[in-house]
């Protein structure tokens, strides 16, 4: 995560120093350009005054030595010519060699033998090869005889002007690099709570009530976010526990005198008259209370199960070794044939409770209330995932389409069921369990019926995969 922020923050601090820096970059070449041009002024202006005295006395040759010595220590052609642009004095080739290259020498020429000095081009830019022309005429007004011109490489300028930026592009990669170093372990000590609270919250949605945040790390802000996060769960936890405390005590509390109830219920089993309905109305309150019984027994397993919240790590094979006998022996005794296609080595995540009582309860809803002759558990790796998939299917009655969405709703019983024994919990309470290990228990199309009439239930269980143990 901390390295997502200093994507953004690094960004903008190179924005930061490029808006700073491009500015000062470009008045640094143009102080140095300054520099040159001005200095190339100051020559040609000295030559200009002493080519007006050379041309009004005739005395040249002090004139041809200086322009040919400059020429020879700097490298910079400098000529004087006359109106016609003629070049009357300095070294004619190396000048004409330059002139040939530059486009602006007409323009600046023709200016300065109007009397005007020529103004610099600016071309400082480090990949431009144009040279800098300076001119400078040779007498007054409508008085000019001529103009003394330098032609300047400006390599050498360029070359300082890049020395100098990139001075200046270390400098300022200097904050950028502190930066970077500050931001890092600043950002990991700013993030790390949110990190932790992200880890909180995966493992609260699978179910585990009792992960706290880090309340004592980070900045401040962050701190009291933390604090309200554990305040909102341990209310939350409370709240669970006292509902699974409650069914449990209701179901306990309510087990002895039920139980008291159906003993004196039965007692009156001898004192029964043979005519009348007194036999009818007893047997029916018998089935009743048997059937409050074994409700209470439901939701006292939901609650305990449910106070488990934590999925492990299992291996398929073992605990269908232990389950498969148990499951034929059901489905014989209900006269079905039981079908296991599972292939070896699956490892996955198992619900709290465990696995097997899962299946145990989907192959017993299958075998009791479907009505059919066979019974398949297949399971699958999903293609392209990291999940396992576990169905149970038959060839028997089924329930409706818009049935299934309810059937996985506490003490929902098909109307067709409503004389089977049963209370309604069993595929609510596994739907839960599945949930907690990160999974998904849902309904869909069975087998096909024998008869052709249309297809069974399947009850398809996907579980994630878990790493294989080191």
């Amino acid at each position: 995560m901390h390295r997502r922020l200093l994507i953004v923050l690094v960004p903008l601090a190179v924005l930061l120093v490029a808006a700073l820096g491009v500015p000062l970059s470009v008045t640094v070449a143009e102080r140095e350009m300054q520099e040159t041009y001005v200095n190339r002024l100051d020559d040609v202006g000295r030559f200009a005054s002493l080519a007006e005295t050379a041309l009004s006395t005739g005395r040249t040759e002090a004139l041809q030595q200086e322009l040919t010595r400059y020429h020879e220590l700097y490298g910079i052609p400098v000529a004087l010519i006359d109106t016609s642009g003629v070049v009357l004095l300095g070294p004619v080739d190396a000048y004409q060699r330059a002139a040939r290259a530059e486009k602006a020498l007409p323009r600046i020429v023709t200016a300065a033998l109007a009397g005007a000095r020529s103004e610099p081009s600016w071309e400082w830019a480090p990949w431009d090869d144009s040279a800098l022309v300076v001119a400078e005429p040779v007498g007054r007004d409508s008085e000019v005889v001529g103009a003394v011109v330098t032609i300047s490489d400006l390599a050498r300028t360029r070359e300082l002007i890049l020395v100098r930026w990139a001075w200046l592009a270390g400098l300022g990669l200097l904050p950028l690099l502190a930066l970077t170093a500050v931001a890092w372990p600043v950002s990991a000590w700013v993030l790390r709570p949110v990190r932790k609270l992200d880890a909180a919250t995966s493992r609260i949605s699978e179910g585990d009530l009792t992960i706290r945040a880090d309340a004592e790390a980070g900045p401040i802000e962050l701190r009291r976010l933390a604090q309200s996060f554990n305040a909102m769960m341990d209310a939350v936890e409370n709240a669970a526990q006292r509902q699974r405390a409650f069914v449990a005590d209701a179901s306990h509390q309510l087990r002895n005198p039920l139980t008291s109830l159906r003993l004196a219920v039965e007692s009156l089993a001898p004192h029964l008259r043979p005519e009348g309905n007194g036999q009818q109305v007893y047997d029916v309150a018998v089935d009743e209370l048997k059937a409050m019984q074994q409700l209470l027994n439901s939701l006292q397993a939901s609650a305990r199960i449910e106070s488990m919240r934590t999925a492990s790590p299992v291996d398929l094979d073992e605990v269908l070794a232990t389950r498969v006998a148990p499951w034929r022996a059901l489905t014989a005794t209900a006269r079905q044939t039981l079908a296991v296609h599972v292939p070896p080595g699956l490892r996955l995540l198992e619900p709290p409770g465990g696995l097997g009582s899962v299946l145990d309860e989907l192959i017993s809803n299958a075998s009791r209330l479907s009505g059919a002759q066979v019974v398949e558990v297949r399971a699958q790796v999903v293609p392209g995932g990291a999940v396992v998939t576990i169905a149970v299917r038959d060839d028997g009655q089924g329930i409706d389409v818009s049935e299934r969405a309810q059937a996985l709703q506490r003490f929902w019983r098909s109307p067709r069921h409503q004389n089977v024994p049963g209370t309604g919990l069993g595929l609510a309470i596994c739907a839960d369990l599945v949930g907690a290990a990160g999974g998904e228990l849902r309904l869909e199309e069975g087998l096909p019926r024998p008869d052709g009439s249309g297809h069974g239930l399947a009850a398809l269980v996907a579980l994630p995969l878990a790493p294989a143990p080191v």
